[in-house]
């Protein structure tokens, strides 16, 4: 496998890690908390087979047009939607679901829903089935076996100084464009410690490579950045985006994970040691399984390391705590497949 310094930022420019996806927060939120609980409470009544008082809640087309009624729902405006009225139970002709009301964290998810504009990706008219072919998915590239490719030829040009080089020219090419001139080596010295490190060098830093007319000058330099802690404090930056790191839970009540700060310390050593990537990914997901070492910092850091599965948001108000466990489990699948795959595999929990 590829060392990590050398895999992460590669899979980050090529798309293969995730951090936003094509969906926006807000459609997120609707995906992984409020359609779970519409199917779970309210599709029975007011889905395809029921549509009770002429209201649908299965698409966004069909509770924007609402029901016998009016509309149930004001985005932006929780207060003046008739669907949080009814959820809440404080009239008493208007109580949904009429038998067992809901969780005051299920209808906190609804009046955030509602708060953040009532965001609803689905489309009743298109269905899965119209526009998926599981043979054709299959050839996304990010799904193909990784290939070498010939460089393209380039007849007698100085530019390339290596075969990544003879690719870039040949696309400038392509588009009409010509490479930019060389940077000066200060700007070089600048743009090599900002890309490592993200921090700026010293003055004497930059007079010191200025300097420096060895043949390896740049080398030495990027070997010295690599080596760095700063290194490995910024590349662990963006995995713990990818790994949803925080110091709480988030969610309800907020609570602090007081050993959080453990597992970012094991993702930035990571990269300051350039643990291959194999090791990386499978330390986090089932490091507390791997054969014990005799080396007891070892087994210590790999306990450290399934600290990925451990964060996240939790609900820890929710009173089904059956539900609980299983809301804890769909926020793993969905991140590993998120961050280790760029795939969204939390739609798997309403689509199987």
């Amino acid at each position: 496998m590829s060392p990590l310094r050398l895999f992460f930022p590669l899979l980050m420019v090529s798309g293969g890690v995730s951090f936003a996806g094509g969906a926006t927060e807000d459609n997120t939120f609707f995906e992984s908390k409020v359609r779970p609980l519409l199917v779970a409470h309210c599709l029975e009544c007011h889905g395809v087979e029921k549509q009770k008082g002429g209201l649908r809640l299965d698409s966004r087309a069909a509770w924007l047009a609402g029901g016998e009624s009016g509309a149930v729902v004001t985005p932006g405006e929780p207060e003046h939607s008739r669907l949080i009225t009814a959820v809440r139970h404080t009239d008493s002709g208007l109580r949904m679901p009429p038998k067992t009301p809901l969780s005051a964290a299920e209808i906190a998810t609804l009046e955030e829903w509602v708060r953040r504009g009532a965001p609803d990706p689905r489309d009743e008219a298109v269905r899965l089935a119209d526009r998926f072919d599981p043979a054709e998915a299959r050839k996304f590239w990010s799904f193909q076996p990784v290939k070498t490719g010939e460089p393209p030829a380039l007849e007698n040009d100085p530019w390339p100084r290596g075969e990544i080089d003879r690719f870039v020219l040949a696309k400038l090419r392509e588009n009409h464009l010509e490479p930019r001139p060389e940077a000066s080596r200060r700007v070089l010295a600048r743009r090599l410690f900002f890309d490592l490190t993200g921090l700026p060098p010293s003055p004497e830093e930059v007079d010191a490579f200025v300097a420096d007319t060895a043949p390896d000058a740049v080398e030495k330099l990027v070997d010295a950045l690599l080596a760095s802690p700063a290194y490995g404090e910024r590349q662990a930056r963006w995995w713990l985006d990818a790994a949803r790191y925080a110091d709480t839970n988030g969610q309800d009540e907020n609570k602090v994970m007081a050993n959080a700060w453990r597992y970012r310390d094991w993702v930035v050593a990571a990269f300051h040691n350039n643990k291959p990537f194999d090791r990386f990914m499978v330390e986090q997901l089932a490091g507390d399984l791997l054969p014990a070492s005799e080396n007891a910092a070892e087994n210590a850091a790999r306990l450290t390391a399934t600290g990925f599965l451990v964060l996240g948001p939790k609900m820890l108000a929710e009173q089904d705590k059956e539900k609980l466990v299983m809301d804890i489990v769909d926020e793993q699948v969905d991140t590993v497949g998120r961050a280790f795959m760029g795939l969204t595999l939390g739609c798997a929990r309403c689509h199987d």
